[in-house]
């Protein structure tokens, strides 16, 4: 139990800073609010964020009862997690935080907030192929290495796995 209250503080400050609050402050600062009337655009923003939000909040998940930890670098799964989301792709969790925030830069019609999410997936792709990889690579030896052969970093393959 105490796992999962770690794991969800740890996912509510990443995705309250990194996706709800610069996120705001770039609206905020580049002038632009919520439109007064709701169309195709708002639809499909807020569809786009709550898949997001509920991939990731899946992964989450999928981490504390399946890995035995969290996503922090700092408190990390004692498992290698290869089912849930997992079994399609290697880093749904950055796809889904990356949909919740499409899914804002769709809802605002907000070029700024694309923007932030391209150097954000830069400095992510960054993080997943010199840092993440080799820890797990290191940890989780040749598990890991048979995952990644099966399993795409960022797409999943067609066909399954």
């Amino acid at each position: 139990m105490f796992i999962l209250i770690r794991a969800l503080a740890y996912a509510t400050l990443f995705i309250g800073a990194l996706f709800l609050f610069i996120p705001s402050r770039i609206l905020a600062r580049t002038g632009i609010t919520a439109p007064a009337v709701f169309g195709a655009a708002q639809w499909i923003g807020m569809a786009m964020g709550a898949a997001g939000l509920a991939l990731a909040l899946g992964c989450v998940l999928t981490f504390v009862f399946l890995g035995k930890g969290t996503a922090a670098p700092f408190d990390p799964p004692r498992r290698l997690v290869v089912r849930g989301p997992y079994r399609f792709v290697r880093n749904p969790m950055y796809l889904g935080a990356g949909l919740l925030l499409a899914g804002g830069a769709v809802f605002y019609r907000a070029p700024w907030l694309w923007a932030y999410l391209g150097l954000l997936w830069l400095v992510v792709h960054l993080l997943v192929v010199f840092y993440e990889e080799p820890t797990l690579r290191r940890l989780f030896g040749q598990d890991y290495d048979n995952y990644t052969r099966r399993v795409s970093r960022w797409w999943p393959r067609l066909g399954g796995t």
